[in-house]
């Protein structure tokens, strides 16, 4: 049934939805997005863009790049520079790459990242919140009812992720960031 209801979201038209950070608000467009080449990120040290497997990069550069990419809708890119972050599979990491992976089509790989990603943190709220989005625009609410409960049993009642996931149920709009 899983398989089914992922080929259905691939081939329908996908609200974007951006994951992995606990910021309220989208990202900032920088001149990682707006002057600098496909595989290189914006280096405030350098003020210049430089290649994004440069060892002078820290995973923050890099996660920031994957966000701001991510929400400007070049998911392959963000795909790319999340590969190059060396802490491995972390739940922050995991979170980032079911997003991307599911802008991209491979739903099910998605998922799967999603589940990683919270089998490493049952606490990962946003993890649960966009995994429950997902489901919403899977139209499988009585999962994604089971994520927004999972939200709140681990403490994360009244965060962003608690309330994008409860507007999901209630409306079937997602977020974008």
């Amino acid at each position: 049934m899983r398989m089914i209801l992922a080929a259905a979201l691939a081939l329908a038209p996908q609200l974007s939805l951006a994951a992995g950070s606990d910021d309220t608000e989208p990202p900032k467009p920088t001149e990682t997005t707006t002057e600098c080449a496909k595989g290189e990120v914006w280096d405030d040290k350098t003020a210049t863009c430089i290649k994004a497997e440069s060892s002078s990069l820290s995973d923050d550069q890099r996660y920031g790049a994957v966000r701001e990419l991510a929400y400007s809708d070049r998911p392959e890119e963000a795909l790319a520079i999340l590969a190059l972050m060396t802490e491995g599979e972390t739940p922050r990491v995991l979170t980032y790459q079911g997003f991307l992976l599911r802008q991209t089509g491979r739903v099910e790989e998605g998922i799967a990242a999603y589940e990683r990603a919270i089998a490493l943190d049952k606490d990962n709220h946003l993890a649960r919140s966009y995994y429950g989005q997902l489901l919403v625009q899977m139209d499988e609410i009585a999962l994604a009812q089971q994520q927004l409960a999972a939200i709140r049993m681990y403490g994360g009642g009244g965060t962003w992720a608690d309330q994008a996931l409860a507007k999901a149920i209630a409306t079937g709009t997602t977020y974008t960031y």
